[in-house]
């Protein structure tokens, strides 16, 4: 099992892929990784972290900054690390692709490369919310698709539906809709139409509509909404949690007092913390192409890439790609 690994993707390359793909292999002794990027990036502890049987470079001097135009970027940096990394599944020599780079740029190498499941019309960008019950919250779309059909956002209630019970073994994954109200008729046409279809699907739990309000509150596993609301969503979730937990950090350092009893609450202090840390779940997956690619946060550390390459290779053992797609295509010709 090879996983492709983008080693120039993010703001802490190429030190947190390397370390991290380490890390896993370390971890997973089946385990292969191709590492793509520009070697002369590497420093002395770097290089030696690749002194193992298991990691693999693939040079690529090209690399695509987060602030280029995906689509153009794609096409005119064909030899950058992310879309080298993206050809390396193509042409069979990884089993998945991962990224903290560009995030329109990693879509778009994976339309153009890879091409879209068969039957999906338009892939997803997932992402992965804390939860205050539970294990988390898959959230889909989050930006690939702002302006969706009914149809393309029940597809994704089916993709994230699946993906959740083969990756997080969850026997009957609750689906929700993201909606301004809990009643059937609230929303765009849309987003009513929409219900409607992930209502009516046997092999959905689908709970109905979800305010924002109530995101993270553990009453659903898997969240459906279109690009442009779930982009603000999970953005407005990421700055709020930030400055929270650095207000909170500030309080409780103010004086000698506030010290004191920062130590009392120190333990649960850092246990919330990890539940909201992002570097604990790693990277999720664009739900819909043809072939496995995951997305990890731009900032994401060594943790992060170990998480998401271990995540990574058990979705592909366990051959969850294949269910989808068999899925989908059980609901065209019904």
């Amino acid at each position: 099992m090879r996983i492709a690994v983008d080693a120039m993707g993010g703001d802490l390359a190429p030190g947190a892929a390397v370390r991290g793909a380490r890390a896993a292999v370390e971890k997973d002794p089946d385990l292969a990784v191709a590492l793509v990027g520009d070697r002369e990036a590497l420093n002395g502890e770097l290089a030696s972290l690749l002194n193992h049987p298991a990691l693999h470079w693939v040079q690529a001097e090209e690399i695509i900054e987060p602030s280029e135009a995906p689509v153009q970027a794609v096409r005119h940096k064909a030899e950058s690390s992310l879309v080298k990394c993206i050809r390396l599944v193509k042409n069979h020599e990884a089993e998945a692709a991962i990224s903290a780079g560009n995030t329109g740029a990693l879509m778009a190498a994976g339309l153009f490369v890879l091409g879209r499941m068969r039957g999906i019309e338009r892939p997803a960008l997932t992402a992965i919310l804390p939860s205050l019950k539970g294990w988390g919250v898959l959230m889909l779309d989050v930006g690939a698709n702002l302006d969706p059909r009914a149809h393309q956002l029940y597809q994704y209630g089916v993709m994230g539906s699946i993906y959740c019970r083969e990756v997080y073994g969850i026997d009957q994954p609750r689906v929700a809709l993201l909606n301004v109200g809990v009643e059937e008729e609230k929303g765009p046409a849309v987003i009513r139409e929409a219900h409607q279809l992930l209502k009516h699907d046997p092999g959905l739990n689908f709970v109905g509509n979800l305010e924002p309000r109530e995101l993270l509150q553990g009453h659903a596993d898997v969240v459906v909404t279109e690009g442009f609301a779930g982009n603000v969503a999970l953005k407005a979730i990421e700055g709020a949690a930030r400055d929270i937990f650095r207000e909170v950090k500030s309080a409780l350092l103010g004086g000698v007092r506030q010290k004191v009893g920062a130590l009392l609450v120190k333990e649960g202090f850092s246990a919330l913390r990890r539940r909201w840390d992002y570097q604990e779940t790693g990277g999720a997956p664009l739900l819909g192409l043809n072939q496995i690619v995951y997305k990890c946060h731009g900032s994401s550390d060594a943790r992060a890439f170990q998480s998401t390459i271990l995540t990574a290779a058990g979705y592909c053992r366990r051959g969850s790609q294949t269910r989808i797609e068999e899925r989908i295509q059980e609901g065209a010709e019904g």
